[in-house]
């Protein structure tokens, strides 16, 4: 029996080659229902120092979207958003852990840790189990799976 990969697996795999003959890094990529619609959005991010713009978003889009329609790992229709993961932007995978070492970061937990829900410090270690981040209280492990969401956090 074969094994079916994820859709957004799939797209990372066709995705990831184009977003670098571009120069761009693929962040994320997320195929997800939003109301009535299922939507496939890719995000893409720079080491330039002015970001992802309007422009960079349209040339990936132009480039990924005759290969999604030749691989066509979507059945029915789907809106393609390609975007910039923003200043505030979420961390999900590893490598967004580790690129984002020693910057402010605000973890949201699903249920009180402490008495707490929400920690904003430096992010100081992650793994597969846990993240810490260095608060202004002191030090905290937070398990993984009690995280809903790690975004960095931008001082304006």
């Amino acid at each position: 029996m074969k094994i079916k990969k994820p859709i957004a697996q799939v797209v990372w795999e066709l995705a990831e080659p184009v977003a670098q003959s571009l120069s761009y890094r693929l962040w994320d990529v997320e195929y997800v229902k939003e109301g009535a619609d299922w939507v496939l959005r890719i995000t893409i991010d720079t080491d330039r120092e002015d970001g992802i713009g309007i422009d960079d978003c349209e040339k990936m889009h132009y480039a990924i979207d005759p290969l999604l329609d030749e691989a066509d790992p979507i059945e029915g229709a789907y809106n393609l958003e390609v975007s910039s993961p923003g200043i505030e932007r979420t961390l999900t995978r590893p490598e967004h852990f580790e690129m984002m070492m020693g910057k402010k970061v605000c973890a949201r937990c699903f249920t009180a840790i402490n008495g707490s829900r929400i920690f904003t410090g430096t992010l100081i270690a992650a793994d597969a189990e846990k993240i810490t981040i260095e608060t202004e209280a002191g030090t905290v492990e937070l398990p993984k799976k009690a995280v809903s969401k790690t975004e960095t956090v931008y001082e304006w």
